[in-house]
């Protein structure tokens, strides 16, 4: 559970991988790999697993769509070790045309919480004009901001640098964190 319990992490998605994509996300310092992510390509419905590291000896987290091809598609999180479900995560279709948003479900499908791209102005010039602004994301539970996610400047390398560190971080389990940020680089990432 090491992995848990940084407040701030960068993820990086690797360059033109041809059959499939790969995400690593380090601890703040971009020294020690603690997820592993390693996509396989042409998938109708997104099975995705998080392993420690590039050996992927160890599973951490399952994200699994509920059914393929959905325009407001849900993702269920598991946990491996203990095969308790975290919640899920649901991206709001057409809102997300504009500008991505997508909501946090408990263990229920209740609402608790929200991400969403940062201006609805600079999601538009990133969707028609350029690439070249990066993305900043909020993560909000029950109205209280628990994370940043920003986007660094490299139009061809997808990189976040995430920031869990706010007084109101502690709502938001980082099992959970963590399974955003990997969404957040494979579905909205289809859009770059």
């Amino acid at each position: 559970m090491q992995q848990y319990t940084f407040n701030k992490y960068f993820a990086k998605k690797s360059f033109l991988k041809i059959f499939g994509g790969e995400i690593r996300i380090f601890d703040e310092n971009k020294t020690n790999l603690l997820f592993f992510v390693k996509q396989k390509a042409f998938k109708l419905k997104e099975d995705i697993t998080v392993y420690a590291d590039e050996t992927k000896s160890k599973e951490l987290l399952k994200i699994k769509a509920r059914s393929m091809i959905d325009f407001s598609a849900i993702y269920d999180v598991v946990d491996v070790s203990s095969n308790e479900p975290m919640g899920a995560l649901r991206r709001k279709g057409f809102k997300s045309i504009l500008k991505d948003s997508w909501e946090i479900l408990d263990t229920k499908d209740q609402v608790i919480g929200s991400i969403d791209e940062d201006s609805m102005l600079k999601a538009i010039l990133r969707r028609f004009l350029t690439n070249l602004i990066p993305q900043t994301f909020f993560i909000t539970i029950n109205k209280n901001q628990v994370g940043v996610l920003k986007q660094t400047f490299n139009p061809f390398v997808p990189q976040f640098n995430i920031d869990f560190s706010s007084d109101s971080a502690n709502a938001l389990d980082r099992r959970m964190g963590i399974a955003i940020v990997i969404l957040l680089q494979i579905i909205e990432g289809r859009q770059q």
